[in-house]
C-alpha cells in the first residue's frame, strides 16, 4: 500500500511548479496594529512604527507592510465619506500614509464588510463604492 502511495505522489510532483514571475517570493509580511495595540492606536505610534522598521532593517529584510487596523475612524460625515479620528490623526489618514511612502513602505487601512468593526466603529457596509473612492 505505501509503494502505490509513494509513486502516486512522485507522479504529482513532477508536475508542480511555481510561476516564475517574481511576484509573492514571500508571504505579505509586516506589521498590523490590532494585535498589539487594538484601539490604542495614533499617528505618532505609526510614524515611529514606519521609522523603526527602517531604521532597524525590516524593511530590507522585507517587512514592507504598515497595516493601520481598526479604530482609526469615528464616524461618517453628511456625504457618507468616513471620518478618521481627528484627535488619534490629526494630520488626517492622507498625509500619514504619504509619510509611510515616504519611508519606502506600503500602507493598509482597514475597515469591516458589516455595519460595525470589530472596535464598534463605522463598516463599509452600504458603503463601499464610497469607501473605494475615499482610500484609494
Amino acid at each position: 500500500m505505501k509503494k502505490p502511495l509513494l509513486l502516486l505522489s512522485l507522479l504529482f510532483s513532477v508536475y508542480v511548479h511555481a510561476l516564475d514571475n517574481g511576484l509573492a517570493l514571500t508571504p505579505q509580511m509586516g506589521f498590523n496594529t490590532w494585535n498589539h495595540f487594538g484601539c490604542g492606536i495614533n499617528e505618532a505610534l505609526i510614524r515611529q512604527t514606519a521609522d523603526t522598521m527602517v531604521k532597524t532593517g525590516l524593511a530590507e529584510a522585507g517587512y514592507t507592510f504598515v497595516n493601520l487596523d481598526d479604530c482609526w475612524q469615528t464616524s461618517r460625515d453628511a456625504t457618507g465619506r468616513i471620518i478618521a479620528d481627528p484627535k488619534a490623526f490629526p494630520s488626517g489618514i492622507p498625509a500619514l500614509a504619504s509619510y509611510v511612502h515616504g519611508k519606502g513602505l506600503k500602507f493598509g487601512l482597514y475597515s469591516d464588510a458589516g455595519n460595525h468593526t470589530c472596535g464598534g466603529r463605522p463598516g463599509s457596509l452600504g458603503y463601499e463604492k464610497i469607501d473605494a473612492q475615499t482610500y484609494a
